[in-house]
């Protein structure tokens, strides 16, 4: 899914003209409609990833819950292990995506800010 940020990236690098080509692209609705396309892309990631931790904790939870009562089960330490450490790399995918988010709104902002102001949602 980050392909997405790596292409709007190239476009604006390609796309958005510098001072001797400005009257050749409508730089302005182009940087609108790359920022569109950021922001549903990160909105998106950030809603999926938040949902797989969501269901991966509730896994957890249950397999805590069934451990309390079966303490021997060595398949079920096993088996709540692994999805603990999947919850983890998961939490740690969200900071990941934290900074792929800077990255690229780092570029937009350099490339258009002349061109766009996006509202103060950002």
């Amino acid at each position: 899914m980050r392909t997405i940020d790596d292409r709007i990236v190239h476009e604006l690098n390609t796309t958005i003209p510098t001072a001797s080509f400005v009257g050749k692209i409508d730089a302005s609705q182009t940087c609108k409609e790359l920022y569109q396309s950021l922001m549903e892309a990160h909105t998106s990631r950030e809603r999926i990833i938040k949902n797989c931790i969501a269901q991966t904790s509730s896994v957890v939870k249950s397999l805590r819950e069934e451990r309390e009562k079966a303490q021997d089960d060595v398949a079920l330490l096993k088996q709540l292990r692994k999805e603990q450490t999947k919850l983890k790399l998961m939490q740690s995918e969200l900071n990941v995506e934290e900074v792929v988010n800077d990255r690229s709104w780092k570029v937009f902002n350099e490339r258009c800010r002349i061109h766009y102001k996006p509202p103060k949602s950002q």
